[in-house]
């Protein structure tokens, strides 16, 4: 897919884990200038950030994404509204990876705006995009059992053949994720599916462009069919 500067859009990655909704993103990013905003990476680093050690929100939550839950919606509501409102503000289209994750991130409540609907508001709905990356759940067990991370870019590397210590990235060390157990990838499936699922379900019924792909051809493969969908 050509490079191509489009302004003035915001696209939603979903996809249980090990889908390879972070790379589609990244890639979507790379082509078409956007802002990558990978919501579990950018919670990771901030709930394992020294400077919040004494933070008793943080450390709640942090306790929550060690054992495989997910985060208090309201707590990651806010944070992820926060970032928005500063790239809204410079123009920036982005595009987000796994993020909202329920019902009320994406959809709010009648004190606090999800994030969907607040995408539509400040990019317009037309220009929301929403990709649903579907895998099966033994392959989201075997990808992440396998998966290893550069410990510098933080790129994940789903392919069980890589058995190289270094990044093919950036030659960074690479390491596997001390949450990526198979009891923990377990419970991550089972809050995917009670929780993340039903966002997919909503976002049809309220209007969103939602595009169902298979998430288990090779990522190149799977990122042509979705440039397509911005030709």
């Amino acid at each position: 897919m050509a490079k191509t500067n489009i302004e003035n859009i915001a696209v939603v990655f979903y996809g249980p884990p090990g889908s390879g909704k972070g790379t589609q993103a990244q890639l979507l990013a790379d082509t078409l200038h956007l802002f990558h905003f990978d919501t579990g990476a950018y919670l990771r680093k901030l709930l394992n950030n020294p400077k919040f050690k004494n933070d008793k929100a943080i450390q709640r939550e942090r306790k929550l994404n060690e054992s495989g839950k997910l985060n208090t919606p309201s707590w990651v509501l806010g944070v992820i509204i926060k970032q928005v409102t500063e790239l809204a503000k410079l123009g920036q289209s982005v595009v987000f990876s796994g993020s909202p994750r329920n019902v009320y991130e994406a959809f709010g409540d009648e004190e606090h705006i999800g994030l969907l609907d607040f995408l539509a508001k400040k990019y317009g709905k037309k220009n929301v995009h929403i990709f649903f990356l579907q895998i099966p759940d033994e392959t989201t067990v075997k990808r992440n059992t396998h998966r290893t991370i550069c410990s510098v870019c933080r790129t994940p590397l789903l392919d069980v053949k890589h058995k190289s210590s270094t990044c093919p990235f950036c030659g960074g060390k690479v390491e596997h994720r001390v949450d990526d157990t198979t009891t923990v990838i377990k419970q991550r499936l089972k809050e995917y599916h009670n929780r993340t699922e039903p966002v997919i379900a909503e976002s049809i019924k309220r209007g969103y462009n939602v595009v169902k792909l298979d998430g288990t051809p090779a990522p190149y493969k799977i990122h042509e069919v979705i440039g397509e969908y911005f030709r």
